[in-house]
């Protein structure tokens, strides 16, 4: 599936699902915010720095939410990428039932993001129950400790089997696309230089490497890949790279990065 020349909209991804990021062409590092909406409803998940702020609001409103619908905002790790624009979102988002929701490991950081005023929105999962419910859906958060950073967390939609992974399954490239489809035959190849597809780009190299960049060991990593194997997922939605939709390629991958050698620390040692 290939998006190439609409990234200037919001895209929906699964039902009522909506990815509101941009495609900015002079970075490999692609940052993917989400918007579940459920009714009169929203909530928005890592909602990306400060100068995406525009961009992401812009498609927000395209896909009829206001600022004053989103009832929560959820962040999975604490890193500038994807929480640099949370005082614009906790100001524009004038509902008085606003949550900001993350990992108490990460609220510690996250509190640094907003004024003294609007630090009482910060809601530990612990607090929520790890579930949010909005409109009759319910999201569910799932820890992934130290994958990358100790409060890191995936967020399950059951409605549509989406899991929101954060860094898990992302890349760096600057070839990218939104929708990306890898096919058995990837699935069993490990020359990477010689395509047996004869694509001109393989996307398995760029998310392998990110992985053994970003995630600090292999038994973090190893570790989060037992969790999400335990989930009925049919799209998985990272927070950098594409989303993958095959559930066939999403089982490889689960099972490629939980082999996966050399990640972090062990790659030194």
């Amino acid at each position: 599936m290939n998006h190439q020349g609409s990234y200037n909209r919001p895209i929906e991804v699964a039902d009522h699902v909506y990815w509101v990021g941009l495609d900015d062409q002079t970075t490999d590092f692609h940052c993917n915010p989400y918007l579940v909406v459920e009714g009169d409803q929203a909530v928005l998940i890592d909602a990306g720095s400060r100068p995406d702020f525009a961009v992401v609001m812009m498609k927000i409103l395209q896909t009829g939410i206001s600022p004053e619908q989103i009832v929560a905002l959820i962040y999975q790790h604490p890193d500038p990428d994807l929480c640099g624009s949370m005082a614009n979102m906790a100001d524009i988002c004038a509902n008085p039932k606003l949550r900001i929701l993350s990992e108490q490991d990460n609220n510690v950081f996250l509190s640094y993001y907003l004024e003294k005023d609007k630090r009482s929105l910060l809601t530990s999962l612990n607090e929520s129950g790890f579930k949010f419910t909005f409109g009759g859906r319910s999201l569910q958060f799932f820890r992934t400790p130290y994958a990358h950073s100790s409060g890191s967390f995936v967020t399950y939609d059951a409605r549509t089997r989406t899991l929101f992974t954060s860094d898990l399954f992302g890349s760096m490239s600057r070839h990218w696309e939104l929708f990306v489809r890898l096919g058995e035959s990837c699935h069993v190849c490990r020359d990477y230089d010689h395509c047996i597809n004869q694509r001109s780009y393989c996307p398995l190299p760029d998310i392998l490497e990110f992985h053994k960049t970003v995630m600090p060991s292999e038994k973090a990593l190893r570790y989060a890949m037992n969790v999400i194997s335990g989930l009925d997922c049919e799209i998985l939605a990272p927070q950098h790279g594409s989303i993958f939709k095959d559930k066939k390629d999403i089982a490889f991958l689960i099972e490629r990065l939980g082999a996966l050698k050399g990640v972090g620390i062990d790659g030194w040692l």
